[in-house]
C-alpha cells in the first residue's frame, strides 16, 4: 500500500478531496487521466485495498477499463463494474 506523499499534484487532489471514492471524483479523475494500454489510472483513499469515500492514510492506484466497464485494484482484481 502507498502512503500519502506530499507532491504538488497530490496536494492539489487532497485540497479538492478528489481522492474520496465518489461518482463525481471518479469522473473528474477520468477527465484528467491519460488512456494507456487499454485503461485509465485513477487514485483513491483506500481501506483494506478497496476504494474509500472517507479520507484515510492510504492512497491506492486503481485501473479503469472502459471496454468492460471495470475498475481493478493493483493486482488487477475487479473491484467495481460501471
Amino acid at each position: 500500500m502507498k502512503r500519502i506523499k506530499k507532491s504538488n499534484k497530490l496536494k492539489l487532489f487532497l485540497m479538492n478531496d478528489n481522492l474520496k471514492f465518489t461518482d463525481e471524483n471518479f469522473v473528474t479523475q477520468l477527465t484528467h487521466s491519460t488512456y494507456e494500454a487499454g485503461f485509465y489510472r485513477v487514485r483513491f483513499y483506500a481501506v483494506n485495498g478497496r476504494p474509500s469515500a472517507e479520507q484515510t492514510e492510504t492512497i491506492e492506484d486503481y485501473y479503469y477499463y472502459p471496454s468492460g466497464g471495470t475498475l481493478r485494484d493493483r493486482h488487477f482484481n475487479i473491484i467495481e463494474y460501471f
